[in-house]
């Protein structure tokens, strides 16, 4: 396909593990893009009362579910060819697993499901493309960023950086769409993108600020956000955390986001039997703090993991 060419979009849905649409709002056949199945820790927002009521609401309107998060319930639909499962370890990212064959393979559809963050906006944008990456090196781009190794390229750094500010915001989504499917071109949707980057940028200073507010446990720099004004970024407030211990907690709304660098081997899905998720990024009740950082502090030192591959067609 020609970068650029004009093509027919179909609708276009925005969600979060935890957080999924009643099945009857998504139009005709569906695919699900970087959506991983909800984890079992809770009572609310757990595999049983979340995904699964939505896949048998959706039934045989699913036509593919393409993730790459790990998860404890991926071997009960191996068997299911609608469902391209893998680890976070086999692919970094969601869009280098939206392949022109799969694309081909599953036909026509009507509808994208997919996760707000950048990796879920380019496995939308390549599977409208047909497989095709929206721009050279979009795949590398969306893994540098879902991993937070290697540095992206500029539209990637920028595009990042705009979802970060506004992470909130389904019309930013929905301008970044449609501007890789454009080939990024100059005009509205490069406007909206270039605006909610300037936000980004406003609240660097406030994300350093609470950065100096981080005290270490053990292996674990904490921070809490308690009583702080303006808005931050959470994902480099965590970075900074890692910067000075090998694992970093934020204590923000009533939660805890625990995070590690992606080859550092930590496995906090096992580690506190959340059953699902990113193994390097997970966020649980703020009651159980002083529980994980007992448990990252006790726990063996982990094996460092190698880098993601680039591929993996056997997934």
């Amino acid at each position: 396909m020609r970068y650029g060419a004009p093509v027919a979009f179909p609708q276009l849905w925005f969600a979060s593990p935890r957080v999924l649409p009643r099945a009857e709002k998504l139009q005709g056949r569906v695919v699900v893009l970087d959506i991983a199945f909800a984890a079992t820790i809770g009572t609310s927002i757990s595999f049983e009362l979340v995904t699964q009521p939505f896949l048998t609401a959706l039934g045989d309107r699913l036509a593919a579910w393409v993730d790459h998060h790990d998860h404890a319930r991926h071997a009960d639909f191996a068997r299911d060819p609608r469902f391209v499962l893998a680890t976070k370890a086999q692919h970094g990212a969601c869009p280098e697993m939206v392949t022109e064959e799969l694309v081909r393979q599953v036909g026509p559809i009507d509808c994208i499901m997919t996760h707000v963050d950048l990796d879920g906006l380019y496995a939308a944008a390549k599977w409208i493309l047909g497989g095709v990456e929206p721009y050279p090196g979009a795949d590398a781009d969306a893994r540098c960023v879902d991993t937070r190794l290697g540095t992206p390229g500029p539209v990637a750094t920028r595009i990042d950086r705009a979802l970060r500010a506004k992470f909130r915001d389904d019309q930013l989504k929905r301008s970044v769409v449609q501007y890789l499917v454009g080939g990024l071109r100059p005009g509205a949707h490069a406007d909206v993108i270039a605006e909610a980057a300037v936000e980004f940028e406003r609240r660097s200073a406030r994300t350093q600020e609470l950065a100096a507010r981080f005290t270490i446990r053990g292996r674990v720099a904490v921070v809490d956000t308690a009583g702080a004004e303006g808005q931050f970024d959470k994902t480099d407030l965590l970075l900074a955390g890692q910067a000075r211990a090998p694992v970093a907690i934020v204590r923000d709304s009533g939660m805890l986001t625990i995070a590690a660098a992606f080859e550092s081997g930590w496995d906090f899905v096992a580690l506190f039997a959340i059953g699902g998720g990113m193994p390097t990024r997970v966020t649980i009740p703020e009651a159980k703090l002083d529980d994980v950082i007992a448990k990252i502090n006790d726990a063996p030192a982990p094996t460092p993991r190698g880098p993601a591959p680039a591929s993996d067609e056997s997934t």
